[in-house]
């Protein structure tokens, strides 16, 4: 059964569905890159309409969810609103006016930019909400559809169901004001129903402000049309208002009217209509002394009430399954969601973990690379240092000498005793002093005879007019060293000394050996001239004494004062 102001409107809506339809069915050739979800939202939806069309509304209510919440996953907004518009009109037919009212709210947002779609959620909210009896609501939401509604014929309907808003609101000037205004559309000679209807309404209105005789006539009018359409239901709609305009004229032909549409309800099943007719029986007592028509009334009621009931109960477990069913997949899909983001950070911590290694692995090589070609730059450098050193030592100390004495060996008569002992002894005094250059540049030996081998070193340097003092040694015999540290200790004290020989001119030199706080401090002293900074800074072997001191993280303080001696003090740690 359909409640008159759905009718005329959605007749218009589903034509455009069919439409809709056809069209789809010609684009199926296209179905072939569509996800497999939205073929099945497809496919229900068909099932929803072919049910509907059967008037199998339990079932195509079924179809219709099931295909809004597919299309819910593909984010399809006019397919879930069709759907959502469909399972309102069902709710309607049944008299489930609340829930419509959710499902055609709901539908609302997924209509944005369908003006069909919108004016006829819009119609039907009005149509919810007039049933409902909130007429004013109705009235807002008729003139949302209507001011959205390009197509004359769709516009005119709507109008009419405003006129009959106000009608039910019993404010008959402002109805017939709509309808006069609606009747003079040319419009209305294309659709004999529509026509019928706008009529009927105009008519009854009339004979509500007491204008008999014009609402007589276009009642009467419309029930001829009616009747040449075979506008069953329309029919029943003419029957149920004239009754109530001869109630108090002519009883006969109420009675009449109102057992029409009795009759006629009970051919198309018609419920409410029959029970309007029904009360109207009851109300007036035609049939005095007989109350089958109150018991028909009162059974019709309440089959009534218990089908719609059910029907409500049915739509909202439908729909409470499927909002089940909906979060208990919004559940999962989080959970997959949450299990897919677990297994993602995972495989981005093994790929940044295989990421550090590799750059540990670069950085290492490089690294690596880098401090063996430092060493071995360092290397080539102080073997070349060491080799300018030797040279310059052959030449300024030996190289004079010895050929002073291979002159003195070919110009001199060497068979004479103090010739031949002079040339004995600058040859041994050349030869000493190669063997201590030897010693200088000799490898170092850092084991267990490095102490005593450093402290020979040092003696080497003492003679009949410098003499050498040592004091703590055993402090370096008692103290674990690394062998860097010990190669620059021998070097640093071999350099000073060697610049002791060639430049102090002391007499008297001091080394002093502590151990304090886990640091090494070696203080080395002596009575010579001394020397300026300026030329500190210009003496290669002062300055090597002070690199080899900073590579084992030590410090080196020279203090110093021309005619007061000489004084080094140098720190690193254990």
């Amino acid at each position: 059964m359909y409640r008159s102001p759905i009718f005329l409107f959605l007749l218009l809506f589903i034509l455009y569905s069919c439409k809709e339809k056809v069209k789809t069915t010609a684009q199926s050739k296209a179905e072939d890159t569509l996800s497999q979800n939205s073929l099945q939202a497809r496919r229900l939806l068909d099932l929803g309409m072919a049910n509907y069309a059967n008037q199998k509304f339990d079932s195509a209510f079924y179809f219709y969810n099931r295909s809004k919440l597919l299309y819910e996953v593909e984010n399809d907004s006019l397919k879930i609103a069709y759907n959502l518009l469909q399972m309102a009109i069902i709710q309607q037919i049944y008299g489930d006016y609340s829930g419509s009212e959710k499902n055609l709210v709901e539908a609302l947002p997924y209509t944005q930019g369908n003006l069909l779609y919108q004016s006829a959620a819009y119609n039907q909210l009005g149509i919810s909400s007039k049933e409902l009896y909130n007429y004013d609501d109705a009235l807002y939401y008729y003139e949302k559809a209507k001011s959205i509604t390009k197509d004359t014929l769709p516009k005119i309907s709507i109008e009419n169901n405003i006129a009959s808003v106000n009608i039910e609101k019993r404010e008959f000037n402002t109805s017939i004001k709509i309808l006069e205004a609606v009747i003079k559309s040319k419009v209305l000679d294309t659709v004999n129903v529509t026509k019928a209807r706008v009529l009927d309404n105009l008519g009854y209105s009339y004979f509500k402000v007491s204008r008999d005789q014009e609402g007589l006539r276009l009642m009467n009018e419309a029930l001829s049309m009616r009747k040449k359409s075979n506008d069953t239901y329309g029919i029943l709609g003419s029957y149920l208002h004239l009754s109530e305009y001869f109630l108090n004229k002519d009883s006969k032909k109420a009675n009449e009217y109102v057992l029409g549409a009795y009759q006629t309800s009970m051919a198309i099943g018609s419920v409410d209509e029959r029970l309007e007719s029904l009360s109207f029986l009851v109300k007036n007592n035609f049939d005095r002394g007989n109350n089958k028509y109150a018991l028909a009334y009162i059974q019709l009621n309440d089959s009534i009430v218990k089908v719609r009931n059910n029907a409500k109960n049915q739509f909202a477990k439908i729909k409470y399954d499927s909002d089940q069913n909906r979060a208990d997949n919004l559940k999962l899909s989080a959970q997959k969601a949450q299990t897919t983001l677990q297994l993602e950070r995972q495989k981005n911590s093994t790929l940044l973990l295989y990421f550090v290694v590799l750059l540990v692995v670069f950085l290492s090589v490089f690294i690596i690379n880098f401090l063996r070609t430092k060493s071995k730059r360092e290397k080539i450098r102080i073997s070349y240092n060491t080799e300018t050193r030797i040279s310059k030592k052959l030449h300024d100390e030996l190289a004079n000498d010895l050929y002073q004495t291979m002159t003195f060996a070919e110009t001199q008569d060497l068979s004479t005793e103090n010739n031949k002992e002079t040339l004995l002894n600058d040859l041994d005094s050349i030869y000493s002093r190669t063997r201590n250059i030897s010693r200088e540049n000799s490898s170092i030996d850092i084991g267990p005879n490095f102490v005593p081998n450093l402290k020979a070193m040092m003696s080497n340097y003492s003679n009949d007019t410098v003499n050498i003092l040592l004091n703590g040694l055993d402090v370096l015999q008692n103290t674990a060293l690394e062998t860097n540290k010990k190669i620059t200790i021998y070097r640093t004290l071999q350099e000073l000394l060697v610049n002791m020989k060639k430049h102090s001119q002391c007499s008297l030199v001091v080394i002093t050996f502590k151990n304090i706080d886990k640091k090494i401090q070696i203080e080395y002293t002596d009575n010579g001239i001394g020397v300026s900074q300026e030329k500190i800074n210009l003496k290669n072997g002062l300055l090597n004494v002070e690199t080899r001191v900073k590579a084992i993280d030590g410090t080196l303080t020279f203090d110093n004062a021309l005619q007061k001696g000489f004084k080094v003090n140098i720190i690193f740690p254990v």
